[in-house]
């Protein structure tokens, strides 16, 4: 059976090796980063319109100071991060699984929004509303760099832009054949991130991890029937 290998940090990388093996795949992980908490100071609730949250993990890595800003409504990206929003005990105004850009490009341009964020934000440069970002959480590489052998034959889930440069990097690094391994990027800057010379690079319809996990399983069915 076709390995699934997933390299986005804990506990995301245990939901998606849930999700892969409840849909009867091969699936192990090998996290590249690991998510460490960033200190911060809640601003006064009162001076927002709302908040936005682009990754679950800014939930979970906010802390108690969270708490303070649950009369603010919630646009999330990603069914993953409205699910943890809830359970936070916020309200979710809107959600989206096409990307920050689209969730923004659906929201009045007059509104000031709040970014809990990871240190490597990306995507709000240009938007109309007017956005504070704190990151609140930030992805260290994991030091020593793990094996990326178990990867030769299988199928890499890759999760982000950085993940897919520092994947790539590796792969180069250990003198590993690209044209062993197949990739399924979350977005098509993830896929150019990475880098030509894999035997295939197919890029999700959607920024989710169901559809990196509905791409996966397909490049699984047809490397078992071919």
């Amino acid at each position: 059976m076709t390995r699934v290998i997933v390299l986005r940090p804990e506990p995301g990388a245990s939901e998606t090796i849930e999700r892969a093996k409840a849909r009867g795949l091969d699936a192990v992980a090998i996290p590249l980063f690991e998510l460490e908490p960033i200190a911060w100071t809640a601003p006064e609730a009162g001076g927002f319109d709302a908040l936005l949250l682009t990754s679950a993990n800014a939930v979970r890595s906010a802390g108690e100071q969270l708490t303070s800003l649950r009369g603010l409504p919630v646009h999330a990206v990603g069914k993953a991060t409205a699910d943890a929003a809830r359970e936070a005990g916020f309200d979710i105004s809107s959600s989206g699984d096409a990307g920050v850009e689209r969730l923004l490009g659906s929201l009045e341009a007059d509104l000031k929004l709040l970014h809990l964020c990871g240190e490597d934000r990306k995507g709000t440069a240009d938007a109309r509303q007017k956005i504070i970002a704190i990151p609140v959480y930030r992805s260290r590489a994991v030091e020593p760099a793990p094996s990326l052998e178990p990867c030769l034959d299988g199928v890499v889930m890759i999760h982000s832009p950085r993940a897919a440069e520092r994947f790539a990097d590796l792969v180069s690094k250990q003198a590993l054949d690209r044209g062993k391994i197949a990739l399924v990027a979350i977005s098509e800057v993830a896929e150019e991130a990475a880098g030509a010379g894999w035997r295939t690079v197919q890029g999700a319809d959607q920024p989710s991890d169901d559809a990196l996990l509905v791409l996966a399983e397909q490049l699984c069915d047809k490397q078992r029937q071919g």
